[in-house]
């Protein structure tokens, strides 16, 4: 599918001249800086020199007081307390950090995580009981609960009381629980609303530590973890976040927890410097199989080793569900991708459903946003287990998915999520009436661009310009990640030096010159197809991402193609 190349100005020529000057950096970084809001020196000091003094006071964030108020009663009376969390990374990696702090000098602590299948998500019924039934009178709920007004109400019932520390938005209604812990609720003063699940865990600890006249080392042991969960969120990396990813990615790269470790010794990345990156695609699908494949307790067991011998107990079970979960992963995909192509009606469809009721319900999600890639439409995929059928949504660029699916609410007996990705449950026989009305709403409301994929690119590049300090700077612009992406550069008639092949099946891998310039070796995943016409010597352009290549100790710059025009 040809795909639009947008190409960004520079938001303010004068402030980035200014900015080029003060900094004494390349024009084409000065503007990048601009374009992510750094006008000023100082705002510019504050990008490439996060700082840990830079965070917030815990206690601007509405309820805090009543939490930590609540936490010190429930240690001083020695109450029974629940560490209660969603199954994803974010929730798992909330649950570790917060458990591990309080287990020092709290033995009556426990932590929950629903079962994906058999409670669905956020706070349950059965899990309320569990607590019951075992003396829990506190549950502190992690990246889930702001919407779970009843099961709050049916716990205070049971003598249980509730802190809940969530990041989605809330509804009109705030259930009714001893502190509601959401930057997103209207009335809460903090002044960061982008914190995942695991970020309002990390406030706890710090507001607790700063309460009690604590060590502030002692909550930053946990930055790893919270890296974690903010790459796997894909939550933006701007303000808070970004200070808190940089030292947590510090921390993961020169003395990760066990855990962790245990993990990046599993991966197949070759470099010392893991990424934002490196996290969504090593780390956090490991973490997620536990509780796609079986139960997501044991991520937390791995995430709270406290040895690595019982970390590795652990992680050999995780990376087994995780090869588990690519091979279900690669037959649902085949399987989705052979119903779409042997239906010519489906093919011409500005939607896509497909449905099979034996594929496993822990990677829809994950076929879901395949075919969203391959087709580039709004996406549902479609399972059964128990009588009842379940799906995962995903949208495009633009268009608003959640509104689409209210529009088919009347045929759904449960649905959410937001404008890009959604879960949704119906009955049987409403398939055929939903995957009709998906795509007679979705038509009527997408605009014919929302259709071709868009790559935003940052700037016009010659190869000439990347060199050594270049890229010193650019690496400095890290994390990358959401509201941060990594620079998307175009650079014109560039040839080809030497053949260009095609490697692990589909892979381009070629070197690449300008009139003037040095060559760079450059891997485009996915673009073998573009080899023969490399190959036959005629200028092109690419879009690229600039970053390093680590071979047998030697380290290069090395350009990531992401698209090809001849």
């Amino acid at each position: 599918m040809q795909k639009r190349w947008a190409i960004a100005s520079c938001s303010d020529r004068m402030a980035s001249q200014r900015l080029r000057k003060e900094l004494g950096i390349h024009k084409i970084l000065a503007d990048l800086l601009i374009n992510r809001g750094v006008g000023t020196f100082e705002d510019a000091r504050r990008f490439f020199r996060p700082d840990l003094s830079a965070l917030h006071d815990p206690f601007l964030m509405r309820d805090m007081d009543k939490a930590i108020a609540r936490i010190e009663q429930a240690i001083g009376n020695k109450e029974g307390v629940l560490i209660y969390g969603d199954y994803d990374v974010d929730g798992t990696t909330a649950v570790a950090v917060v458990y591990n702090f309080f287990r020092q000098f709290h033995s009556r602590l426990e932590f929950y995580l629903p079962d994906r299948y058999a409670e669905g998500y956020g706070i349950s019924t059965q899990g309320i009981d569990y607590a019951a039934e075992n003396g829990f009178s506190l549950i502190i709920a992690l990246d889930c609960g702001i919407k779970a007004l009843d099961k709050i109400t049916y716990a205070r019932e049971r003598g249980i009381d509730f802190i809940i520390g969530d990041h989605h938005l809330p509804g009109d209604q705030l259930p009714a629980a001893v502190a509601v812990l959401d930057p997103k609720r209207t009335d809460c003063p903090y002044p960061y609303k982008e914190l995942p699940g695991c970020g309002i865990g990390f406030k706890i600890i710090q507001a607790f530590i700063q309460k009690n006249n604590m060590d502030i080392q002692q909550c930053y042991q946990y930055l790893d973890l919270v890296a974690v969960g903010i790459a796997s969120d894909i939550v933006p990396i701007t303000g808070e976040n970004r200070v808190l990813a940089h030292f947590g990615l510090q921390k993961l790269n020169t003395n990760p927890c066990c855990g962790l470790q245990s993990l990046i010794d599993l991966s197949t990345h070759k470099s010392s410097h893991f990424t934002v990156n490196d996290i969504i695609f090593q780390i956090g699908p490991r973490i997620n199989a536990a509780g796609r494949i079986d139960h997501a307790k044991d991520a937390v067991k791995l995430l709270v080793s406290k040895s690595m011998q019982e970390a590795f107990v652990y992680s050999s079970s995780i990376d087994l569900q995780n090869s588990q979960r690519k091979d279900f992963d690669i037959r649902i995909t085949e399987e989705a991708l052979a119903i779409i192509d042997g239906d010519d009606i489906l093919k011409q469809r500005k939607t896509t459903v497909v449905f099979k009721p034996d594929w496993h319900k822990g990677v829809i999600g994950i076929v879901a946003t395949r075919l969203t890639e391959k087709y580039y439409r709004p996406t549902v995929v479609l399972t059964q287990a128990n009588g009842h059928v379940s799906g995962s949504a995903r949208s495009v660029v633009g268009f608003d998915l959640y509104q689409a699916l209210n529009s088919c609410a009347d045929l759904l007996d449960q649905f959410g999520g937001h404008k890009y990705a959604a879960g949704l449950t119906m009955k049987p026989e409403n398939i055929a009436l939903f995957e009709q009305r998906f795509e007679e709403v979705v038509s009527a409301s997408i605009l014919p661009d929302m259709l071709q994929r868009e790559i935003g690119i940052d700037a016009v590049l010659q190869l000439s310009d990347i060199n050594a300090k270049f890229f010193r700077i650019l690496r400095q612009f890290e994390p990358f990640g959401p509201q941060n992406e990594a620079p998307l550069f175009l650079s014109n008639q560039v040839n080809a030096v030497g053949n260009a092949m095609v490697v692990g099946g589909s892979h381009l891998k070629m070197t690449v010159m300008q009139l003037g310039s040095a060559t760079f070796e450059c891997i485009g995943f996915g673009l073998g197809e573009y080899a023969k016409a490399i190959n036959r010597g005629v200028p092109f352009d690419i879009c690229y991402t600039i970053e390093e290549n680590v071979w047998r100790d030697k380290r290069s710059i090395q350009l990531n193609v992401k698209d090809i025009r001849f």
